[in-house]
């Protein structure tokens, strides 16, 4: 049964799970009691019973995936208000530097200690030349960039991939979202399905022991015979605590999938899967691909972006003296720069070449994942046609059983078959039904396999 472990889904055998889980309990004499009214039917849940679609619904909002590729959208747009803001808006600074260059003048025979030089020719100190006795400097200064629209819709471009491929990674985690919590979902009703079949049993046993007791009484039966069923009727049990023990697990583990933080004991509700139509657009999958090319091709449009002239207007205004700063040295200056990228070692030309690769290799890894997909969707729909034809010979096969085994219980109230004749019917049966569920289960995880493909 190796797809169980890969998908799930329910099954149509909702009046065979209802009201047949029941609460962990301390003591073995109280798990007794629970035991015969849970074959009875008569437990309650703690909690009304939840669907597949509140476990889809709660996973999907609860997941980290989904939410940071939220964010991740969020950081685009914000990246692209930045490069807007660098490459089209104005940048403006306040410079200020202060430069002191004393000297100690030695002229006229005195030795005077000067912050900026009076034109002395003999002193000790740095050269006047290269000082000029100092700098004093407050300036605004102003950095437009020019004629970068053909730079910022690069960008422009290149952010809305980022988007798309934020966007198809959302729904790509929602579908992943969708065949996990029906595996996990799958296993859960798994479970409750052979817990049922399990109470069923002890239960049918149960009313046999009470009718056999006063055919032993009358000596139709012997002692041994009550006590072999005895003996079943325990082996039930046991089976029907493990499993239950097996079905709260995998309820744990499908609320942790999907970050609910219940430790309750619900009932789930069956659901049965239908196959969903071919896509009539491009496969969510194959898209993947075909925005993984296109953000290729936008990194490189990129990256040329330096090899286009560059053009910048620049303006400044403020105070900027050597020797002592004065009022008539305040005063404007602009200019435009420019810069052209004319060699780099053909860095160019190798940037091309590893984006024509990049792009082969994305092409080879759409075509093999598409035959995958085909082939995979093929394959389980021949197993699920060859389910069909066997799921149709079990139900024939366990109505069978059901009018022999009411035949059986027939002849042992009246004291004419043997007991180990019944019980070993009973295990018939009760392999006959694990079969039927496994491969209704089976089905039903196939369903979900070929809806997870064909996406």
């Amino acid at each position: 049964m190796d797809s169980i472990s890969k998908r799930t889904s329910t099954t149509k055998t909702a009046k065979h799970t209802k009201n047949h889980y029941f609460p962990l309990l301390q003591t073995a004499q109280t798990l007794l009691l629970v035991l015969f009214f849970l074959a009875a039917g008569q437990i309650a849940f703690a909690a009304a019973p939840k669907t597949l679609v509140y476990y889809l619904q709660a996973a999907k909002t609860n997941s980290p995936l989904i939410h940071r590729a939220i964010n991740d959208n969020k950081v685009v747009d914000l990246d692209l208000r930045q490069v807007k803001s660098i490459l089209m808006q104005p940048q403006i600074s306040l410079d200020a530097a202060v430069l002191l260059a004393p000297i100690i003048s030695h002229d006229n025979g005195t030795n005077q200690f000067q912050l900026a030089s009076n034109n002395a020719t003999h002193y000790n100190g740095y050269d006047l030349a290269v000082t000029n006795g100092g700098q004093y400097q407050a300036m605004l200064s102003l950095q437009q960039p020019l004629f970068t629209k053909p730079s910022y819709h690069a960008y422009e471009q290149k952010a809305s991939i980022n988007r798309e491929i934020n966007d198809n990674s959302i729904r790509l985690t929602k579908h992943e979202i969708d065949q996990l919590v029906s595996h996990q979902y799958l296993l859960c009703v798994n479970s409750a399905l052979q817990l049922h079949t399990s109470a069923q049993l002890m239960q049918d046993i149960a009313s046999q022991l009470r009718i056999m007791k006063p055919l032993v009484a009358n000596a139709i039966y012997k002692q041994t015979d009550e006590m072999l069923l005895q003996i079943e009727y325990q082996n039930y049990r046991d089976m029907v605590a493990t499993q239950h023990a097996n079905y709260v697990t995998n309820l744990y583990d499908l609320n942790a999938l999907c970050g609910i933080h219940d430790t309750t004991v619900v009932e789930l509700e069956p659901t049965h899967l239908q196959l969903n139509d071919l896509p009539v657009t491009q496969s969510v999958f194959t898209k993947s691909y075909t925005l993984d090319s296109t953000a290729l091709t936008a990194d490189l449009k990129i990256n040329n972006l330096k090899y286009l002239p560059q053009v910048n207007l620049f303006a400044n205004g403020g105070l900027n003296a050597s020797y002592l700063p004065t009022l008539n040295r305040f005063g404007i200056s602009a200019g435009i720069s420019f810069s052209w990228m004319l060699y780099d070692g053909h860095q160019r030309k190798i940037q091309q070449e590893r984006t024509r690769f990049g792009l082969q290799n994305i092409s080879f890894d759409k075509q093999n994942f598409m035959t995958q997909q085909e082939m995979n969707k093929d394959k389980i729909i021949r197993q699920i046609n060859a389910l069909d034809v066997q799921l149709q010979n079990l139900q024939d096969q366990l109505k069978m059983y059901a009018k022999l085994v009411s035949a059986y219980e027939l002849q042992l109230s009246h004291g004419n078959i043997s007991v180990m004749d019944y019980k070993n019917l009973l295990k018939d049966v009760a392999a006959k039904q694990q079969e039927a569920t496994l491969a209704r289960i089976e089905k039903e995880s196939l369903i979900s396999s070929f809806n997870y493909w064909n996406y």
